[in-house]
């Protein structure tokens, strides 16, 4: 598996980094000011042409806003179809994944890790950037990993090296400065944004702290 090229690199930072259910808040994020944002629709439930409509629509929001990063969770077909700017990918995925399609069409590739033998094996990917979670206990997935908590997050960053560090998993606003503090690149959250009572106002308030490093 060892890759002839590495994957492009991310055109901006990673920062402040929502993943979202569905591509109406991948529009909504990005109009707020976000700049990196993950699409994670899930399948079960949806018909293809459902699926294949919210990372269209994902992508296209993406294409709209200069700067934009938007990612596609899973969907690396339809991603690669779209004209994505990059997919964001699970371990189980290298073994499926048209890896090389995907390098080849230039997307960025981001990468799950939860343990250092992952994350040896995605460096000889040569990806975009690499996840590193879950930080904290998340109720959002069941995860087959214990957290990995603040001090294995600042050494496993290191193991990272030379890619970009997204640390995920758990991670409110609150916990945010003190995940950043571990030398990461960028910090993905979920109901930290999709389930606050003012999401705007928590959108803004993450990328506030992200810029206040």
């Amino acid at each position: 598996m060892t890759a002839s090229a590495p994957f492009a690199p991310l055109t901006g930072p990673i920062g402040f980094y929502p993943v979202v259910h569905d591509a109406a808040w991948v529009q909504r994020l990005l109009g707020w000011g976000v700049r990196t944002v993950q699409l994670r629709f899930k399948a079960a439930g949806h018909t293809p042409a459902e699926i294949e409509r919210e990372v269209n629509a994902a992508v296209e929001a993406g294409s709209k806003v200069p700067g934009a990063q938007v990612f596609i969770n899973d969907h690396w077909q339809l991603a690669l179809a779209a004209g994505a700017y990059g997919v964001h990918l699970g371990q189980e995925d290298l073994d499926t994944a048209d890896i090389e399609a995907l390098r080849n069409a230039g997307l960025r590739l981001g990468l799950s890790t939860h343990t250092p033998a992952e994350l040896a094996r995605a460096h000889a990917v040569q990806p975009s950037y690499l996840a590193i979670g879950p930080i904290y206990p998340t109720t959002l997935k069941v995860m087959p990993y214990a957290p990995v908590g603040l001090t294995q997050l600042k050494e496993w960053a290191t193991l990272a090296v030379p890619y970009p560090v997204v640390a995920i998993g758990g991670i409110s606003l609150e916990r945010l400065p003190g995940v950043l503090a571990c030398g990461v690149d960028g910090v993905a959250v979920v109901s930290a944004v999709t389930l606050a009572a003012n999401p705007q106002q928590a959108a803004l308030q993450g990328l506030a702290l992200v810029g206040k490093r």
